[in-house]
């Protein structure tokens, strides 16, 4: 490697690390003693995952446990092989669990309908059982803010709900405490980052490409954005960090019947007859790595 590349993917990897180092932090995802499953499938997404929770693992002030999980669903095709020769080369314990999704998916959906759902169901019941199995405290998957951000659109466009991912949750079971520590990642960076270390991607073909899958749509729609409005995604990333419960229409989460005037100035009240302005903030202005600094005790320095 070319002494200008390592110095990118050095720069690539710490500001990974970084981010990965403050989502753990902000949402205390990872704590002393805990045996977290990484989640491969063998994607960019949990390659680079895996390969930043060893990083902070060396170097974290706390101790902890990482145990690598590949569902081996029985795809046609499928290379067996890469992923136990990887994890034996990088010497991390792993459980490759063979389980024949595929099978089930392939009889009960319509051919030619979106897959994702039942093939994610099927597969996270299985993960919840392994994670027992194992005795470990926490899942990771490989989810990044992308997908987070890709996920409150679809809500929103088809489920008429303001729903994302959250960056951390109790299981479906309520047995499992799932996180997502490349939360404040981009999608841009974590490809990047997999085609610099050349990790052994296997690409899902279960689907097929599905290209007018309701997400790809919504994927499209964001990388769009993005090319036209640098810092767009970053301040709608922000905005599911800063929510006005009062300012929103859902009398379930806000007490709007038994609301009453009572004589004193409201912070954020409502400005009926103003008009919106909205300025840019200096990150936004700079849109460089100086204007995100992190003080994150799970960082060591």
């Amino acid at each position: 490697m070319l002494k200008r590349e390592r110095y990118n993917t050095n720069k690539l990897h710490k500001r990974l690390r970084r981010q990965v180092g403050t989502a753990i932090a902000d949402f205390n995802m990872i704590e002393a003693g805990d045996r977290v499953m990484v989640c491969l499938s063998g994607g960019k997404d949990s390659y680079a995952l895996l390969d930043i929770l060893i990083n902070l693992q060396s170097h974290a002030p706390l101790q902890f446990e990482l145990i690598a999980v590949n569902l081996d669903q029985k795809q046609p095709g499928f290379p067996e092989h890469v992923l136990p020769e990887y994890l034996t080369k990088i010497g991390i314990p792993f459980r490759i669990v063979e389980q024949d999704t595929y099978s089930v998916v392939k009889r009960v959906i319509t051919e030619g309908k979106t897959t994702c759902s039942l093939c994610s169901r099927l597969r996270r019941g299985v993960l919840y059982r392994i994670a027992g199995e194992l005795g470990a405290t926490k899942i990771a998957l490989g989810h990044h803010r992308d997908d987070i951000l890709e996920t409150l659109f679809l809500n929103m466009f088809y489920g008429g709900k303001l729903k994302a991912m959250p960056p951390k949750l109790v299981s479906d079971d309520g047995q499992n405490i799932v996180i997502r520590p490349l939360a404040y990642c981009k999608e841009k960076d974590l490809a990047t980052y997999a085609d610099m270390a050349n990790f052994p991607i296997i690409p899902c073909n279960l689907c097929g490409s599905q290209d007018n899958l309701q997400r790809q749509a919504i994927k499209e729609m964001m990388q769009q954005w993005d090319k036209k409005f640098p810092g767009r995604l970053e301040t709608m990333f922000r905005s599911i960090q800063n929510i006005q419960l009062s300012h929103l229409a859902d009398p379930s989460h806000y007490d709007f019947s038994g609301l009453k005037a009572h004589g004193e100035p409201v912070i954020d009240g409502d400005k009926a007859f103003d008009e919106e302005t909205f300025e840019p903030t200096v990150e936004e202005m700079t849109l460089s790595d100086s204007a995100n600094t992190v003080s994150s005790s799970f960082i060591s320095r």
